[in-house]
């Protein structure tokens, strides 16, 4: 809410303000907002006992911006003292109309280096919370073996020993082929921004030493998951 009052230094300043006060302890009731700290900085002195709504509610401003902002309080007045002169500059900040959001007291200056950098990181972490998990992908391969003769289960050790990140082997069976040759037909699960199945194949399948049993691998089967 916006609230103004003709000059608080005045008997009729202060009389309008203590009869405001009268039914609550804070401008706009029972909370401290920007309102408050906009007449509070207006007032250049605690009013006297004469004015006893005004004075308390002037006491009670002054102790929580004390405790907000220990040592001055910049742009305002704290228990009749002034604030120190350098400081004058974000006084006239002080006296801007409030905004919507009475719960921002955000009224005493430019954030210092270590609140932007505070603000930065908080930003940052919500970015990263945001951004979106790279997508995954189900593979079916067919791996080939050089003949009859090739142990298909060593050949399937092999193949599951190659370990990357994002890559997870599934189920795997043996499928015939003929003239009593079969061939190992597995499951894989692969995070795309991780894993190219060609590289797999190139680099890993059908290289030393695992070549001693791997001939070819196709691919069967590629779904995005």
């Amino acid at each position: 809410m916006a609230v103004t009052f003709s000059d608080l230094n005045t008997e009729s300043g202060l009389k309008a303000l203590n009869e405001f006060l009268s039914d609550k302890s804070y401008i706009s009731g029972d909370q401290l907002t920007k309102d408050d700290i906009k007449v509070y900085a207006a007032v250049l002195e605690k009013p006297s006992d004469l004015y006893t709504n005004a004075s308390q509610w002037y006491e009670r401003v002054s102790l929580k911006l004390a405790a907000s902002f220990p040592g001055k309080a910049v742009g305002v007045r704290i228990g009749g003292q002034a604030a120190p002169a350098e400081a004058a500059p974000v006084k006239e900040e002080a006296k801007e109309p409030a905004g919507d959001d009475d719960d921002d007291l955000d009224l005493f200056g430019d954030e210092t280096e270590e609140e932007k950098k505070a603000a930065e990181q908080r930003e940052a972490a919500k970015a990263s919370s945001k951004k979106k998990e790279s997508g995954k992908s189900s593979v079916l391969m067919d791996v080939k073996p050089w003949d009859d003769e090739t142990d298909m289960k060593k050949l399937e050790e092999a193949v599951r020993s190659v370990e990357l990140p994002g890559l997870l082997w599934g189920a795997s069976k043996l499928v015939a082929v003929g003239y009593g040759i079969k061939k190992l037909q597995i499951m894989m699960t692969i995070v795309d921004d991780l894993v190219s199945v060609d590289d797999l194949i190139e680099e890993h399948l059908t290289v030393e030493p695992i070549n001693e049993y791997v001939q070819s691998c196709d691919i069967v089967a590629f779904n995005k998951i």
